[in-house]
């Protein structure tokens, strides 16, 4: 149901019956005979699913009788929404289908005819949909801030927003697809193997709509980022330098000036509530065996902010629509993975159905859904295989790993305990018994959203470097936020702070950051840490899938090995304000007997007898001969 504010979505549905008073009115005189839109705006031959459903807007079109003049493919289910300008085809594509344009003819009450001419494309992508590993480093860029690669874009008059101004926090500040397209060298030097890029989707909204999250057309890069096309461009200019890109989705929600939400095809796309309700972020009520009905409905229906409306899933037609343009997107850009936005939010079984179609088109494309929740039974709760959801196995191969993430700040930053310090981390990483497979969770220490790890460690280089090493030694995928690499620091309060523009992305900036001309000597020495850390993994990217052997936590100091047959590295941590001698013979099963090393950070070999130095507040890693 529908109510108060939001009658006025009602409003052409009621138009519609009052002007013609049957579902079956001619098209009216004078109106121009064309098909505005079509989505998906055209399709491939050879996909494995071969159903189809088309979304054909025109003036009136729900009134129209349509057939198809092709062999191959066929018309199975026509469906007439509320809104008459709308109308579902639902097309069955057979294998023998040959590329090329299919003709569909609509005709109204009064036999006049439309022809629309729809275009099936030979697939034609190679070497894409790899998917990510514990063998790759992702590096999330924020597009709008990370640099300008043509200013000639910032300002579109066409859109509702329609300046850059970089001195307004919520403004647009200019980045776009070029400006990532100009430092791919940059992100291939510091050792990425994957480019995961914030919502680049058009985002026509009045205010804020430099973020992304508030989709208003899913089939069309924001003008102000680049073009589609040039997206392609970009993803292939990835795939040449051996960077996969990850593509940042939202199917929860939607922004309010979004062409399809201005003229809903049918009220029920959207989940309504008598007044603005905004969601309680409660997600333990999807798992919890006391929750209330209350509780959950709050949870997956009410909106994340007034401008996001919230996607009813369980429509059937707006879930084909979210599904194909997924797919639509992988084939047309050659995408490798999705990272999904407020993944707890949608309705479960949808993302289920969802993950089992792109899994089936792509089988080495990864999914991994945002999970900001407490608890690592509740983050695990949404990954395949994991033993705690009786109802269905999600197909989802992973999450963004708050759990870890929480324990290394607060366990870098809190005196050391039972279950504090070094120990939180420990425990955290005992609970990986919850998932089919944690090496695919994606780490991380910051991100668009949370305050930049720098400014968490107190800006503290010890602390900084130490969680820089647990992230890139441990189990799982680590993502690192633009930036870190170079100290970028500040506080969550709002988010927009921690958004901030690259400096020397920008044409005219007065410091580039980019070249260690730029940079401080502070910023140099996190930056050459930062970048030999992360090639040293790129080139062993044995230890993403090394066996992971951590030893409880003494005296705030914590030891673990990464190893295989071929391989074994000893990490070692000590937070003391004094030199920690370690007893080797508590790691012997690990060391097996090898007295010698080479410290990778350094470079400087190591001797073992029976005890190790650690010094004062320091990180040793060492690859064992």
């Amino acid at each position: 149901m529908i109510f108060s504010q939001n009658h006025r979505l009602l409003l052409p549905f009621l138009l519609l019956l009052l002007s013609t008073g049957t579902a079956c009115a001619s098209l009216p005189k004078g109106e121009k005979r064309q098909i505005d839109r079509v989505d998906p705006p055209f399709w491939w031959v050879d996909m494995k699913e071969t159903s189809l459903e088309l979304i054909f807007h025109a003036p009136s079109i729900g009134v129209a009788e349509v057939t198809i003049k092709e062999t191959h493919t066929k018309i199975t289910k026509i469906t007439r929404p509320q809104n008459g300008d709308y109308l579902f085809v639902e097309l069955e594509v057979s294998a023998s289908q040959l590329p090329g344009m299919i003709e569909f003819t609509f005709t109204n009450k009064a036999g006049r005819t439309i022809s629309h001419f729809y275009e099936l494309k030979k697939r034609t992508q190679t070497g894409y949909a790899q998917g990510v590993g514990p063998e790759d480093l992702i590096y999330l860029i924020f597009p709008d801030r990370f640099a300008n690669g043509n200013p000639a874009n910032d300002a579109v008059p066409s859109m509702n927003e329609k300046t850059a101004d970089r001195n307004v926090l919520k403004a647009r500040h200019g980045g776009d697809l070029k400006g990532i397209s100009d430092h791919l060298s940059y992100v291939l030097d510091i050792g990425s193997t994957a480019l995961w890029i914030n919502p680049v989707l058009e985002n026509n909204q009045d205010y804020e709509s430099y973020h992304g999250y508030a989709a208003t057309d899913h089939y069309r890069i924001d003008p102000r980022l680049g073009t589609n096309e040039q997206f392609k461009e970009l993803v292939a200019s990835c795939h040449d330098r051996g960077i996969k890109v990850i593509w940042d989705v939202v199917y929860n929600h939607w922004g309010n000036f979004h062409y399809l939400h201005q003229a809903l095809p049918d009220s029920n796309w959207v989940h309504w509530f008598p007044k603005f309700t905004r969601t309680n972020y409660r997600t333990e009520t999807l798992l919890d065996p006391y929750a209330s009905e209350f509780d959950k409905n709050l949870m997956s229906n009410a909106w994340f902010d007034k401008h996001m409306p919230d996607l009813n899933q369980n429509d059937p037609h707006l879930a084909a629509y979210l599904i194909q343009q997924s797919i639509w997107w992988i084939e047309y850009a050659g995408l490798d993975a999705f990272r999904i936005d407020t993944y707890a939010y949608p309705d479960q079984r949808f993302m289920k159905e969802l993950n089992e179609r792109i899994r089936s088109e792509y089988p080495d494309f990864v999914l991994f859904g945002e999970t900001w929740v407490q608890g690592s039974p509740i983050q695990a709760w949404f990954t395949e295989k994991n033993g705690l959801n009786k109802a269905f196995s999600s197909e989802l191969h992973s999450v963004t790993d708050f759990q870890l993430y929480y324990a290394i700040l607060k366990g870098l930053n809190e005196p050391f305990g039972w279950e504090e310090g070094f120990s939180r981390i420990q425990m955290t990483l005992s609970h990986d018994i919850l998932y089919h497979d944690p090496f695919m969770n994606v780490t991380f220490l910051d991100n668009h959203d949370l305050s930049r790890y720098y400014s968490t460690m107190g800006e503290d280089m010890v602390k900084w470097k130490m969680g820089l090493t647990l992230m890139m030694t441990l189990r799982g995928i680590p993502s690192v936020y633009y930036g870190t690499e170079i100290l970028m620091k500040n506080y969550a309060n709002p988010d927009a702070l921690v958004r901030e523009d690259f400096p020397g992305g920008w044409p005219g900036d007065s410091l580039n950051k980019f070249v260690p001309e730029g940079r401080t000597a502070l910023e140099n020495e996190g930056f050459n840490f930062y970048r030999n850390l992360a090639n040293w993994r790129k080139i062993n990217s044995w230890i993403g899938r090394a066996t992971l052997t951590q030893f409880v936590p003494v005296e705030n100091t914590y030891v673990y090995f990464r190893h295989d047959d071929g391989h074994t590295v000893m990490c070692a941590y000590n937070l003391n304000e004094k030199e920690v001698k370690l007893d080797l013979q508590r790691f012997e099963e690990c060391l097996r007997g090898r007295t010698t090393g080479k410290e990778i950070l350094t470079g400087v070999p190591i001797e073992f007898n029976s005890t190790l130095n650690l010094a004062s507040k320091s990180v040793s890693v060492i690859f064992l001969n």
